[in-house]
């Protein structure tokens, strides 16, 4: 899926005569000792060559600890950025000067903008930096600073790498993530792709997002607070997916599917969910192109439901009195079961929740699973 999305790149680079490319980092993962890989971006670099297209990139985090990077004998129509300091490379006849450095390292903690050089008067002038600005969620604090100070240098456009989600910081200069090319899990949903810039009367134009990613990843969370039969949860699950395979414009469409609110079907759906599975299942294949990566039922019962009195009350008051008690999670019992989980478990988070708000949610569904369990008669 990354290769097919940037040979989508290069061909949208080729489509449209670009005069150059900007890569802000992280072509590699630096574990990866596929050699294969570097040969087939060698290959697309001399694709752009044969176009008349130069290549501008800077090594990120990921890039400096690949064996790849290193051993790569690039095409003379890319400019590697060297880690010893930052440089600026002029293009006379563009009128643009592009300014950036790599990583020496995977973990540079220092703010590598502050020493960019000052632009160059009279032309527009980029930077191209691997940074998380000040923090982003999910993402290493590296090359940390302010969106404040790339304004004050001056640059006209700030081409940045190392988020993988797609934001644009500022339009007045532009500070802008492109993101990823191609979401690798359900953390990274939604459109991927690369940004194409137009500069006009010495100046940025236009800012264009350019969907390149080969297969999406969406969460789809449903409220089920007005669902009231199972042929009506099928019905309103079919035409969710429905939706969602027709934004995904075709791709293959990975998704996941949360159940969630207070719900009159909530037993039904604790008791039956291997056979509600399926039939999900059974709608993503009827649509085509659509695959449940995970399916989450986190319905809870639609108000709050007595017990008879004593042991059924205590219990009940017992489970209320949990569901604020957050320093549950403080146990050894539970770091211990934690340490002996499978890792793949944690792709979502952290298995035990940070924060209080997390675990007291958590919390609520257990109650109201236990709750649902022991309800006497047929469900409310």
């Amino acid at each position: 899926g990354s290769r097919r999305a940037f040979e989508n790149l290069v061909q949208l680079a080729v489509d449209e005569k670009v005069d150059f490319l900007l890569l802000a980092g992280d072509l590699y993962d630096g574990a990866w000792r596929d050699f294969n890989t570097g040969l087939f971006f060698i290959e697309k670099m001399r694709r752009l060559k044969e176009a008349g297209i130069r290549v501008f990139l800077i090594s990120g985090n990921h890039d400096a600890a690949s064996r790849i990077t290193r051993a790569l004998r690039l095409p003379d129509n890319v400019v590697h950025f060297s880690s010893r300091k930052a440089r600026t490379i002029e293009l006379a006849d563009l009128n643009v000067a592009i300014h950036g450095q790599s990583y020496a390292k995977r973990a540079v903690t220092a703010d590598l903008a502050k020493d960019y050089p000052p632009p160059v008067q009279g032309m527009v002038n980029i930077g191209l930096l691997h940074t998380a600005l000040a923090g982003r969620d999910g993402h290493e604090p590296y090359a940390p600073c302010t969106p404040g100070e790339l304004v004050d240098k001056g640059y006209d456009y700030w081409a940045l790498g190392h988020v993988h989600r797609r934001e644009i910081v500022e339009k007045d200069p532009w500070i802008v993530f492109a993101g990823n090319l191609q979401g690798r899990h359900i953390r990274e949903t939604g459109p991927k792709g690369a940004m194409l810039v137009r500069v006009e009367k010495g100046g940025i134009a236009v800012v264009d997002f350019q969907e390149l990613d080969v297969v999406r990843w969406q969460f789809l969370r449903l409220d089920c607070r007005h669902i009231s039969s199972i042929d009506g949860l099928l019905d309103t699950v079919r035409a969710a997916l429905e939706d969602a395979a027709t934004k995904a414009a075709g791709r293959p469409l990975m998704l996941r599917l949360e159940l969630h609110g207070p719900c009159p079907l909530h037993r039904e759906l604790l008791r039956d969910q291997r056979y509600l599975q399926s039939e999900f299942d059974g709608l993503a294949i009827d649509i085509g192109d659509l695959w449940l990566e995970r399916i989450m039922f986190h319905t809870r019962l639609p108000r709050e439901i007595g017990l008879e009195e004593g042991a059924g009350s205590s219990l009940q008051g017992l489970l209320t009195t949990a569901h604020e008690a957050t320093d549950l999670f403080t146990g050894p019992e539970l770091r211990t079961l934690e340490k002996r989980l499978p890792g793949e478990l944690f792709w979502d988070g952290p298995f035990i929740p940070e924060d209080d708000a997390a675990r007291r949610e958590l919390l609520r569904e257990v109650r109201d699973m236990v709750l649902a369990a022991i309800l006497p008669g047929d469900p409310p």
